[in-house]
């Protein structure tokens, strides 16, 4: 089987299926992508039919975010154990069991068990492809866990449009829940037909791994993940509330950013190549405090102008903090992708009911000067946003650093791979 990445073999037997494995990987990303995506969408009507606050909104999102990680952690700590077909196993039935639960939630706290669910499931997934694309491709990590990393836009923009569609039509959010079984069933059907190889080319000792995780460099991209995270995911999910009343469609907004950050992801190759993997980080932060900015700014058909510049700056985020990790930190393996992916999904889910305070509490303040109906929401979406922007220009500050500390090493792009492990080319 030809290896999409380096256009060779790659070491395969005949028997072995890794482009299979790829697309497999790919639908399962799809339904975590969905998730988020048809979540956003129904948040109004969740909180219709059940009464719910922002802040009450604001926790059953946190669910998706929280169960994330524990199973990032979770899945790291066991992948060396138990591989990643498991760790696929366990986020397939999470997925049926947090789906089905949704749909037959009552009110608050049957949506937070449900969710939570979803999120471990979601996290299962994230904690056995990432190191699992990582080894199959280890010749190109980095620009294979961008082209991976396509199908979470790409999810979110098939979720976005149907949970618009079935909206218009009239369909409840259960239904919209429901329909995200398809695509499990199929990635589960796949992944109980398919032959998983061995792992060849990643550090598979797990106390190897932790030693390594004490790196300085290592923890401060933890950090930053954390910030990456929010700026993208934590706008992403409120971005139908945030935008109500601008004259803008907040699921289409959805929809525009992450079609650009699919095909942005798919063409990551040159522009990884070209700018290294910081100076990719750096110019992505300062597109998204820039895009951020400008949502603060705007009002009807401009909101999409301002949408298109924060999806530049968003695109490479998420698979470059974990490709980094890959590419400098290799003898971090499996627990390291983890980590980051984890880090990542619970600075999220801490955030996820501050900012629907936030709104809630500009709403208010809004109202007491005032302002009424759509104004109000107008005043408390762009002050939500003058909040969310200081995180990427955080990140802008963390990575000038960075490049150039790295600038100033250029002997130590890399750690030295383990021992059996191809180097980084």
């Amino acid at each position: 089987m030809v290896d999409v990445a380096t256009g060779t073999a790659g070491g395969y037997q005949a028997t072995e299926r890794p482009n299979r494995l790829f697309v497999m990987a790919c639908l399962s990303l799809v339904v975590t992508a969905m998730t988020f995506a048809i979540r956003a969408g129904i948040l109004v009507q969740l909180g219709d039919e059940f009464a719910l606050s922002g802040t009450q909104l604001g926790w059953v999102n946190a669910m998706a975010f929280l169960g994330f990680p524990v199973a990032m952690m979770v899945g790291g700590l066991v992948y060396n154990a138990v591989g990643p077909k498991r760790l696929l196993m366990v986020a397939f039935v999470g997925h049926v069991i947090g789906l089905v639960l949704t749909i037959l939630a009552t009110g608050f706290w049957g949506l937070i068990v449900s969710t939570f669910f979803i999120g471990f499931a979601n996290g299962a997934v994230e904690a056995a492809c990432n190191p699992m694309i990582a080894d199959v491709y280890h010749r190109n990590k980095t620009t294979m866990l961008n082209r991976f990393h396509v199908w979470f836009p790409g999810g979110i923009v098939i979720g976005a449009l149907i949970s618009f569609a079935m909206t218009r039509m009239g369909l409840g959010w259960q239904s919209q829940i429901g329909i995200m079984l398809i695509p499990t069933a199929a990635y589960g059907y796949m992944l109980f037909t398919q032959t998983f190889p061995p792992t060849r080319h990643t550090e598979t000792s797990t106390v190897a791994n932790l030693k390594a995780l004490l790196s300085p460099l290592f923890i401060v991209m933890i950090i930053l993940m954390t910030m990456t995270a929010t700026t993208e995911l934590g706008t992403g999910q409120w971005i139908e509330r945030i935008l109500a009343g601008v004259g803008a469609s907040g699921l289409l907004v959805l929809a525009l950013t992450n079609t650009i950050m699919a095909g942005g992801r798919f063409f990551a190759g040159p522009v990884i190549h070209r700018l290294n993997p910081v100076g990719v980080l750096l110019a992505s932060a300062a597109l998204s405090a820039l895009g951020l900015f400008l949502f603060t700014q705007t009002s009807g058909p401009a909101v999409y102008l301002a949408a298109i510049v924060f999806a530049f700056g968003v695109t490479y985020f998420w698979p470059t903090m974990i490709g980094f990790v890959g590419e400098y930190l290799p003898r971090t393996g499996a627990v390291g992708m983890s980590l980051m992916g984890g880090a990542g999904m619970f600075g999220v889910s801490i955030w996820n009911p501050v900012i629907g305070g936030w709104l809630d509490g500009a709403r208010e303040s809004a109202v007491s000067g005032g302002l009424s109906g759509m104004e109000a929401d107008v005043a408390a979406g762009q002050a939500v946003l003058g909040r969310l922007v200081v995180f990427p220009i955080l990140l802008v500050v963390a990575f000038s650093i960075l490049y150039l500390a790295r600038l100033k090493r250029p002997e130590h792009a890399a750690e030295a791979p383990p021992v059996g492990v191809a180097p980084i080319r």
